[in-house]
């Protein structure tokens, strides 16, 4: 399997959790959203662990994607930092996506089904 990890922006606690419990409810999904209260890569790793009904990926390679991500995307980190820190007052978290590419695909496909 292959994944993608990427820092999407910034929401509301309140709103991040509401999405988590409505959207994310199949565990058959594409995607997954991490939300974080700070922007650092031990965070994104740590939200790992509170997936809302985790699916079924190799979350060891996520880590590894989330460790690419940081260490070849400087440019993008550093603006998120820049932007979560101005937003910090309200209550924000930082969200990043992880994508898994097969069961995108998957998605797509059966789009297509008659």
């Amino acid at each position: 399997m292959s994944y993608s990890f990427d820092i999407v922006g910034i929401a509301p606690v309140l709103q991040f959790f509401n999405h988590q419990q409505q959207v994310e409810a199949r565990r058959d999904r594409s995607q997954a959203f991490l939300g974080s209260y700070c922007c650092t890569l031990d965070a994104f790793i740590n939200a790992t662990e509170a997936v809302h009904r985790k699916p079924d990926w190799d979350w060891d390679a996520i880590v590894s994607t989330i460790v690419a991500f940081w260490l070849s995307q400087e440019h993008d980190v550093r603006h998120w930092k820049r932007q979560f820190a101005a937003a910090q007052g309200e209550q924000n978290l930082i969200v990043a996506r992880v994508v898994n590419y097969d069961s995108l695909r998957h998605e797509f496909e059966t789009l297509f089904d008659d």
